[in-house]
C-alpha cells in the first residue's frame, strides 16, 4: 500500500515540476531585449570653422529586440567602431553642439550601423542606438 501512496505522490511531483519548466521554456523563448555598451568610450576629432580642431567623446548603448543578438554585437564591434568614428569624424560643429543635430547624427548611425550589420548578418539587429555620454570641446 505504502509504494502506491508514494508512486502517486512520486507521480504528482514529477507533473508539477514538468508543468513548472515548461512555463519556463515558453517565458525564455520570448525575445527580450537586450543592450550592449561600446567600451570604452568613443574619441574622435569633428570639422570646425577655425584652425582648431574639436573633439567628440560618446559612449554609445545599443538596443537589441532579442538578447541572443549579443554576441553578434560583440562579434562586430570593430567593425561597428569604425563606422561610428567615421560618421562622428564628418560631422560639422554646428550639428555636434545643437541638440537637433545630435538627434540627427545618432539616427543616421542607427540606420548606416543596422545597414552593415544587415550585410553582414543578414538581419536588423539593432532596434535602437543610445548616446549615454556625449562630450564635445
Amino acid at each position: 500500500m505504502k509504494k502506491n501512496h508514494l508512486f502517486g505522490l512520486l507521480f504528482c511531483f514529477t507533473a508539477l515540476f514538468s508543468t513548472i519548466g515548461h512555463a519556463e521554456e515558453e517565458e525564455g523563448m520570448q525575445p527580450q531585449f537586450g543592450y550592449f555598451t561600446l567600451a570604452p568610450d568613443l574619441t574622435t576629432n569633428f570639422m570646425t570653422a577655425g584652425k582648431k580642431l574639436g573633439y567628440i567623446q560618446v559612449r554609445v548603448d545599443i538596443m537589441v529586440a532579442n538578447n541572443l543578438m549579443l554576441p553578434t554585437l560583440e562579434m562586430h564591434t570593430p567593425l561597428i567602431r569604425d563606422a561610428l568614428v567615421e560618421i562622428l569624424g564628418q560631422q560639422p560643429e554646428d550639428k555636434i553642439k545643437s541638440l537637433a543635430g545630435r538627434e540627427d547624427i545618432r539616427k543616421e548611425c542607427l540606420e548606416h550601423i543596422n545597414a552593415l550589420l544587415l550585410a553582414e548578418t543578414g538581419k536588423t539587429v539593432i532596434t535602437d542606438l543610445l548616446f549615454t555620454k556625449y562630450l564635445y570641446q
